[in-house]
């Protein structure tokens, strides 16, 4: 049976290959249908290319077929012996970050891909930052077309070279670097006869084998999605609290404080469909019950007592990837969400902005499309945060327009 699932995540500029990485690694991993290959068979026929043209097998959407570029997230599920993969390929425009930003969301695992003959351009350096800032733990740079430039081991090196003095400026502590051509499957899943000076693993090794950190002794959190109270003839006296725990592990038993009310209780019973449970992991939906008749609603977080304790606050201090045409601005206002929670926010300050080309941070007074800044943000109502470098799920939020609802920022609590 495959082990753990890994969450991996794809990124480049446009036409680093990434689609055709992508749909190498599944060929080549036998994890393609027969009658998904056959149709990429006869596009690419269709189209006058000399052999099948794998990136077909990632690139779905008709308008990214008729431009032969990627213009959304596409996710593809596959297994090999050893592992199971949810493989996120995001596009290579500028204008696309925002996309970026959702696939590495979640990721384990990110790989950058960069073209051999242009080496660490703009657009890196920014999925660079984004990876870095989602705190993403494994990264993988794939220097993508060596075939075209003779598999030079000197080019490599130059390229990896540029990559770790940006991952340094962005406090990246170490990534891999894998000499690849995707089109033939040199390192993709076999290593390459082409490139003897590369002692590594090809990249579908190295995803195998990689354990991405983590960290099991997380505080509790779980924020409350829905109280319920059936208040029928068979439970008249029902009320469970439903949520996903995010982070550690609730366990019958435990005292628990409500926040932001600051009440204490016991966790009396953990409800599945399926039946209770002695105690509940992170990632688990279950419904909580607890002994005690205390004032809980959608939108408060559940903690451990004497756990180290999350912060209730009306006040940020986060790093924004600004998502919107029009830019943010001091004095603007937002719905921000929080888990289960909602509340209204203003911006106080736009305090500065990463340099794409330096990767460092400069002052600044607004961010415009796609920006990476810092901000101040005042809040109508008490949220309850961790610093997004401690919990990723507490310590991310989102900023929406309050008439439209588009999302305009990805929040990380600072």
């Amino acid at each position: 049976m495959p082990g753990e699932l890994l969450r991996v995540v794809t990124a480049g500029s446009v036409d680093d290959g990434k689609s055709t990485l992508v749909g190498r690694l599944l060929h080549d991993a036998k994890a393609v249908l027969a009658d998904q290959l056959v149709a990429a068979e006869v596009a690419s026929e269709r189209r006058g290319y000399v052999g099948t043209d794998l990136a077909l097998l990632v690139d779905g959407l008709r308008a990214e077929r008729e431009q032969g570029i990627t213009i959304d997230v596409a996710y593809r599920y596959f297994a090999t012996s050893r592992r199971s993969f949810i493989l996120a390929d995001t596009p290579g425009h500028v204008q696309y970050t925002r996309n970026t930003v959702t696939g590495a969301s979640t990721a384990d695992v990110a790989v950058i891909l960069v073209d051999a003959r242009t080496g660490v351009v703009e657009q890196t350096k920014r999925h660079l930052a984004v990876v870095s800032l989602l705190r993403v733990s494994e990264i993988v740079l794939a220097v993508n077309k060596m075939d075209l430039v003779d598999f030079s081991e000197r080019v490599f090196d130059d390229i990896v070279t540029d990559f770790a003095s940006a991952a340094k400026t962005l406090d990246v502590p170490h990534f891999t670097p894998i000499p690849v051509a995707a089109l033939n499957g040199d390192n993709v899943v076999e290593a390459s006869a082409a490139m003897p000076w590369y002692g590594g693993d090809p990249l579908l090794a190295f995803l195998e084998s990689v354990e991405p950190a983590k960290n099991p002794d997380l505080p509790a959190r779980f924020p409350v999605q829905m109280v319920i109270r059936p208040q029928t003839a068979d439970y008249p006296d029902y009320r469970g609290y439903a949520g996903r725990v995010e982070a550690g592990v609730l366990t019958r038993g435990d005292k628990v404080q409500v926040l932001p009310s600051g009440r204490f209780s016991v966790v009396a019973a953990i409800d599945t469909p399926s039946g209770e449970l002695s105690a509940a992991d992170a990632g688990r939906s279950v419904t909580i019950r607890l002994a005690d008749d205390v004032d809980v609603s959608r939108g408060d977080l559940i903690v451990v007592a004497g756990d180290p304790a999350p912060i209730v606050t009306r006040e940020l201090t986060a790093t924004l990837c600004w998502l919107a045409e029009q830019p943010l601005v001091a004095g603007a206002r937002y719905q921000l969400r929080h888990t289960t929670r909602d509340v209204l926010a203003v911006v106080d300050a736009v305090e500065s902005k990463l340099d794409i080309a330096t990767v460092t941070d400069r002052p600044a007074t607004s961010l415009s499309l796609n920006d990476i800044g810092s901000a101040r943000i005042r809040l109508a109502e008490p949220i309850i945060v961790d610093p997004y470098r401690l919990n990723r799920s507490t310590g991310a939020f989102l900023l929406v327009e309050t008439s439209s609802g588009a999302t305009v920022a990805a929040g990380l609590v600072r």
